[in-house]
């Protein structure tokens, strides 16, 4: 299960590829979107990598909604990380999709193109009030009209910053960078006073960083990508002055999560993304940078910060819709999302969850720091990454990238080349 920042980036699946005729359900071909009926019948539940960790949880789950609602019947399944995305295209295709599926943004547009997702505009409006804003607009597709899951557990993390390394290249270390200006301009200071050796960064842009610095990524049609606008360049030209300064770590272009975090345990980077498992890992190896460590938010100069959402998606051919839907609202209502965040390190949805002492009182622990700052920048947070953005395409844009910080492409020929890949895989899908 996908429960830190990392973990999130690491799993957004490759898009399906579902033919817009596939239909039907395990429990049935003829669905219906009216959910106000009576909560009876046999459902079936999908979830994502679940079971090994949290069975007690989802057995105690389904025996209170049965309890809740006689006549029920849940029915709990759980597949593996590996292939999830092939096994529900499978199931898709085949007229065996469950009748409520735990899904990410980018699994449910080919869902809901398919007709197979249960429009909650429609079903379900009187609970949209029940969440995050924009926690509710990420299971949105472009091009289409509707809501296609309900939302579920967000993460998002904070930054790292090391306070004795931005003391030294003159900047005050309680004021750390929040826009993109503020750290284009720290980051060629501190590359400066450091004659190189200190990098502020150890990542390239991503899709999200276009997102964050402004950058309108795709039409409202979801027909095009367009984050090689006057913005878009804007944004890698300044990246590439970064890395031409050795500001942005030189190792960027290969760097995994887990070699930007060596980076910064060494102090060789200023700034990194990461989890309150970071600040144990802290303590125990660089007591040093643990001493001066400090925490703030990513850096954004949209005023929101990026969330990573998974989703519980209705089976719009399920022959119990009521029972469904009803499932799906409980799985993911507020006293069962606060529960689950107390299990593991993710975050509620739900409006008014986020204000829970839980999350806002400090207890002197490391792991409660984080939590604390992950979840106030959640509660007005956007999840950037467009769902019709695939794995394909992401590696498409850091190519193109690549490129442009070496010299080999200008920023504009490499977002309109990364565009031109993006757009062709985007009509692939169909």
């Amino acid at each position: 299960m996908p429960t830190s920042r990392r973990t999130f980036a690491a799993v957004a699946v490759a898009a399906l590829v579902l033919p817009l005729s596939a239909c039907g359900s395990g429990s049935g071909d003829s669905g219906s979107s009216d959910a106000s009926g009576k909560v009876e019948g046999d459902i079936t539940f999908q979830t994502w990598n679940l079971k090994a960790n949290f069975k007690p949880y989802f057995d105690g789950l389904v025996a209170d909604f049965e309890k809740k609602y006689p006549g029920t019947h849940v029915k709990w399944i759980d597949q593996p990380a590996e292939g999830y995305a092939d096994k529900i295209s499978a199931d898709a295709a085949g007229g065996t999709l469950p009748d409520v599926v735990n899904v990410s943004p980018d699994l449910v547009a080919p869902l809901a193109k398919a007709g197979l997702a249960l429009d909650l505009d429609k079903a379900a409006a009187k609970y949209k009030k029940e969440y995050l804003a924009g926690a509710w607009a990420s299971h949105r597709i472009p091009g289409m009209t509707g809501t296609y899951a309900f939302p579920w557990y967000l993460n998002t993390g904070p930054l790292f910053y090391n306070k004795s390394l931005f003391e030294k290249a003159g900047l005050d270390p309680a004021q750390p960078p929040k826009t993109y200006g503020d750290l284009f301009a720290d980051s060629l200071q501190m590359a400066k006073k450091s004659d190189g050796k200190v990098a502020t960064l150890a990542n390239v842009p991503t899709i999200e960083d276009f997102g964050r610095y402004g950058v309108e990524l795709m039409d409202k049609q979801g027909g095009a990508f367009t984050f090689n606008d006057a913005k878009g360049v804007e944004l890698l030209t300044k990246y590439k002055q970064l890395y031409d300064a050795k500001a942005l770590d030189p190792q960027a272009l290969t760097a995994t999560p887990e070699s930007s975090g060596k980076k910064f345990l060494t102090e060789a980077v200023a700034m990194n993304p990461g989890s309150a498992l970071d600040l144990g890992n802290f303590k125990k190896q660089a007591p040093n940078l643990y001493k001066n460590i400090g925490i703030t938010d990513q850096i954004t100069s949209t005023g929101h910060v990026n969330m990573y959402v998974m989703g519980v998606m209705v089976n719009s051919k399920t022959k119990h819709t009521p029972a469904a839907v009803a499932f799906a609202h409980y799985v993911t209502d507020a006293e069962h999302q606060m529960s689950f965040a107390k299990k593991v390190a993710i975050f509620p949805s739900t409006a008014g969850s986020l204000d829970d002492p839980y999350f806002t009182k400090e207890d002197g622990t490391d792991e409660t720091r984080v939590r604390i700052a992950a979840a106030k920048s959640l509660k007005s947070a956007v999840n950037y990454t467009p769902v019709l953005f695939s794995d394909q395409m992401k590696t498409a844009l850091r190519n193109e990238v690549a490129k442009a910080l070496q010299g080999k492409e200008s920023p504009k020929e490499a977002l309109d080349n990364a565009v031109k890949q993006c757009n062709t895989l985007l009509q692939q899908q169909g």
